[in-house]
């Protein structure tokens, strides 16, 4: 039997949703395509009339007043389009990756323990079975705490070069303790699956893993707008091999989660709250394996406004908007089967990503290949919301 993607429905949502400013989007069969909503009370409500799209909504000047003085449509049970997602209905109202067209980019290597994570993959060319006695003899080699060293600081640069005349040369080094943080795209426009959709493994991959983070929501004037969580999804045995290989190690079918909702920053939350997240990872398999740890923002190595800044600046404009996967303190290490393979993916697995503030993304574990293929993109778009009058035409 399955294991259920969450133990209950309120999992989905804040534990505040009483007095959180929550967004989303939804699949209408109805409409034959998607619906920005936001939560009243007990129902989603739709507000596509004043924002067919998320980015419309994003890229208001005031979206919190926005968002609270638009009209509302049709509108939806939330318990029972939350109940649709966990099952997987796809012929009923169900819950989408809550952004459409925004970019959507990644920082890695934000934390001290995913560096020494990405070092250890790199010296074992992608073969888990190398990566136990790696991260033995490297920590003991390495002799300070990463997690004490401010990245681009002159500490940092003398670091580096330790590191390098000890022959501990790496890539990795440079966004990890140099200036410039590594960010790149994780996926493109409208291809992120959501709550209760299935997430995506490459069936080349042999070393795996989730990647439990925070994302911000930024508009095109670099603003944080708010958060949502997400699922990096991650090859850890092809970014192994080369870091050339990101994009096949990161960007395959269903491989970008998001969800559930949008937080919109407002009185009850803020950037703070970003900052001083706990993020928990549960990974529950068929096989009886439990996998449960918590990713601490607290731990970043650079501040999210950084990041956020970084990515989005006078050399590099998003014109409707990018969410940003933060990064992770998570890199797994406990053994799923043989002693020293560490962690990989199983089919079935459930992943249930979670925050107290920003409620649970829960999917199940397929492989990319056998996901939902990604069809409904831009030109689709484009044309359902002309054809439901929301548009009048293209460009306008």
């Amino acid at each position: 039997m399955s294991i259920l993607l969450a133990e209950s429905m309120n999992d989905a949502l804040p534990q505040d949703v009483e007095t959180a400013t929550l967004v989303g989007r939804v699949f209408v069969p109805e409409f034959a395509g998607p619906a920005t909503v936001v939560v009243r009370g007990e129902h989603l409500v739709d507000i596509s009339a004043s924002f067919p799209t998320m980015t419309d909504l994003t890229e208001q000047s005031q979206p919190l007043a926005a968002v609270r003085a638009a009209e509302g449509g049709a509108s939806w049970p939330l318990f029972e389009v939350i109940e649709n997602s966990l099952n997987e209905r796809t012929d009923a109202v169900h819950l989408l990756a809550p952004i459409d067209l925004a970019a959507v980019k990644a920082a890695g290597v934000t934390f001290a323990a995913s560096l020494v994570e990405r070092l250890i993959e790199e010296r074992a060319g992608g073969d888990p079975a190398k990566a136990d006695e790696i991260r033995a003899s490297f920590e003991e080699t390495l002799g300070v705490k990463l997690s004490e060293v401010q990245p681009g600081s002159e500490q940092a640069a003398e670091l580096k070069r330790s590191m390098v005349e000890r022959g501990l040369w790496s890539q990795y080094l440079e966004v990890g303790l140099g200036p410039d943080p590594e960010v790149f795209t994780k996926a493109q426009p409208l291809s992120a699956v959501g709550f209760g959709q299935q997430i995506g493994v490459a069936e080349i991959s042999e070393w795996n893993n989730p990647e439990p983070e925070v994302a911000l929501v930024i508009n095109s004037a670099g603003k944080i707008l708010g958060a949502t969580l997400g699922n990096d999804v991650n090859l850890r045995d092809v970014e192994g091999r080369s870091a050339l290989l990101l994009p096949k190690a990161k960007d395959n079918n269903a491989s970008a989660a998001l969800g559930p909702f949008i937080r919109l920053f407002d009185e009850q939350f803020d950037i703070d709250d970003v900052r001083s997240a706990e993020v928990n990872l549960k990974v529950l398999g068929e096989d009886g394996f439990v996998l449960d740890e918590v990713s601490n923002m607290q731990k970043i190595s650079r501040d999210v406004e950084e990041l956020a800044a970084y990515t989005l600046s006078e050399s590099h404009q998003y014109p409707d908007g990018l969410v940003l996967y933060t990064g992770t303190l998570f890199a797994p290490t406990k053994d799923r089967g043989a002693a020293g393979q560490g962690f990989t993916h199983a089919l079935g697995d459930v992943v249930r990503i979670s925050n107290p503030k920003l409620g649970t993304l829960a999917n199940r574990v397929n492989t990319s290949e056998k996901a939902q293929p990604w069809t409904f993109g831009l030109r689709s778009l484009i044309a359902n919301l002309v054809d439901r009058g929301l548009v009048e035409r293209v460009g306008k």
